[in-house]
C-alpha cells in the first residue's frame, strides 16, 4: 500500500512511499542524540528492509534481531565488567525491539517477548548508566493497580527540591521514548522529570490491562499524589508535556487538575474522534504512525467502529477554555497526522491567558508531526519555556 510520505515540506524519508515506516525510522534517528540509537545499525535494518518495504512482517524480525544482537552485545560487556558501554548496548536494544513491536498485530506471545526483553533492557541502562540519577518507580492507581515509570532526578541545580515534570507520550509511544530526548533536556535544565507508561501505553497496556480512557486527568492527579509525597521535589511547581495524543493528555489533564502550573503540548489535538473517522472511512490509506487495528486494541474492543464510539470523548474543546496555567503549544506546519488548522482551534479556545502558539516550517525546527524530522531545537524550546515557568 503506498502511502507517499513527503508532502509539502521535504524532510528525510528512507521509504518515501511508506510514511508510516519512514515516520517510525525518524523517531529512532532523533533518539541517536540521546544515544538511543545509532545511525549505523538503523540503516542496516533498513537496507535489509528495502527488499520487501510494507511487509511488517520482515519489519518485525529485523528490528528484533537487531535488538537481540545489541542485548547480546550489552551482556557481554556486562561480564567484562564494562557498565558504561553494556548501558550504551542496553539503551539501543530497548529501542530496536520496541520497534519491532509497533507493529506487530495481534500483540501474540512472541511480540509480548520482545517486549518485556525491552523494558529489561531498558532497566538494566537505568541502573548501569552513570547520568541522569535515575529511579525505577511505580505509581499508585486505580484498583489496586499501578503505573510503571521512571523517577529522573533534577540536575545542575541547588535546590534541595527541585520543580518537576510530569512527561507522557501518546497514542502508541512508550515511556522509554523521551527519556532519551526530552526528559534529558529538561532534567538539565533543573527540573526533576516523572515518565510514566499511562492508560493505554506500554507496559501499562500490555501487562497490566489499564486501557486507554478519555479522562486522562484520573492519571494526572495520580501522579501528582505520588509526587506529594516525595520530599525531593516541589510538587506545587509541577509542570505536565507530552507529544502526539499528549496533545489531548496535557492540556485536558492541566485544565481538569488545577495542581499543575504549567503545560506544553507537544504536538495539537483538538478533535480526535474527527481524525480517526478520517482515518477509518480512508480505510486506513493515510498517513498513519501505526497500523489502524492499534485503535481497537488500545481500548479494548473488537472493531474501529466500536473504538469510535470510545473516542466521543477525547475532544477538547468545552474542556481546555477552563485551563488556568501558563500553556505552550507546538506544531509542525506540514504535519501530516494532526492538521494546522487543529492546533489554532486548540489555542484560541484555551482559556490560559499566557499562552503561545509556535509553528515550525522545517528550517527552525521540525514541520513534520511532533518535529520528528527535526527535533533538537523544539525540545530545547520546549524545556526553556518550562524552566521559565516552573522557576527553575
Amino acid at each position: 500500500m503506498v502511502v507517499n510520505a513527503v508532502r509539502k515540506v521535504p524532510w528525510f524519508t528512507y521509504f518515501p512511499d511508506n510514511y508510516r515506516w519512514s515516520f517510525i525510522v525518524s523517531i529512532g534517528l532523533m533518539r541517536v542524540a540521546g544515544g538511543g540509537a545509532d545511525t549505523a545499525e538503523i540503516f542496516e535494518v533498513c537496507r535489509n528492509l528495502d527488499r520487501d518495504v510494507g511487509n511488517d512482517d520482515l519489519w518485525f524480525d529485523e528490528w528484533a534481531g537487531m535488538g537481540d544482537r545489541l542485548r547480546a552485545m550489552g551482556m557481554a560487556a556486562l561480564r567484562r565488567g564494562h557498565d558504561l558501554t553494556a548501558a550504551g548496548h542496553f539503551s539501543r536494544s530497548a529501542t530496536y525491539h520496541q520497534m519491532a513491536d509497533r507493529f506487530r498485530f495481534p500483540k501474540d506471545k512472541v511480540s509480548q517477548g520482545v517486549y518485556r526483553k525491552s523494558i529489561d533492557s531498558f532497566k538494566r541502562y537505568v541502573r548501569l548508566n552513570d547520568r541522569p540519577k535515575t529511579e525505577i518507580v511505580e505509581i499508585p492507581y486505580e484498583g489496586g493497580k499501578s503505573l510503571p515509570g521512571y523517577f529522573i532526578h533534577a540536575e545542575n541545580t541547588r535546590k534541595s527540591k527541585p520543580p518537576v515534570v510530569v512527561l507522557y507520550t501518546g497514542f502508541d509511544g512508550t515511556k522509554e521514548s523521551p527519556m532519551v530526548i526530552s526528559a534529558l533536556e529538561l532534567a538539565r535544565r533543573g527540573m526533576s522529570v516523572v515518565v510514566p507508561d499511562t492508560p493505554g501505553v506500554g507496559e501499562a497496556i500490555r501487562f497490566r490491562k489499564i486501557f486507554l480512557r478519555h479522562d486522562y486527568e484520573v492519571a494526572g492527579s495520580a501522579v501528582l499524589d505520588w509526587l506529594e509525597k516525595r520530599k525531593d521535589v516541589n510538587a506545587k511547581r509541577a509542570g505536565i508535556m507530552a507529544s502526539s495524543l499528549g496533545g489531548y493528555y496535557a492540556p485536558r489533564t492541566a485544565s481538569m487538575e488545577r495542581r499543575f502550573k504549567a503545560c506544553v503540548a507537544h504536538g495539537a489535538i483538538w478533535d480526535y474522534h474527527a481524525i480517526w473517522k478520517r482515518r477509518i472511512d480512508a480505510a486506513f490509506k493515510i498517513q498513519l504512525p501505526s497500523p489502524g487495528n492499534h485503535l481497537a486494541w488500545s481500548f479494548n474492543v473488537k472493531t474501529a467502529e466500536e473504538a469510535l464510539e470510545k473516542l466521543e470523548g477525547f475532544r477538547l474543546d468545552g474542556v481546555v477554555q477552563k485551563m488556568k496555567c501558563p500553556f505552550l503549544l507546538v506544531h509542525g506546519e506540514d504535519d501530516q497526522q494532526i492538521p494546522l488548522a487543529d492546533a489554532k482551534s486548540l489555542y484560541k479556545a484555551a482559556g490560559s491567558k499566557d499562552k503561545t502558539l509556535r509553528v515550525y516550517k522545517g528550517t527552525d525546527g521540525g514541520s513534520q508531526h511532533c518535529h520528528m524530522d527535526y527535533i533538537t531545537p523544539v525540545v530545547g524550546h520546549m524545556a526553556d519555556w518550562m524552566a521559565e515557568k516552573l522557576g527553575a
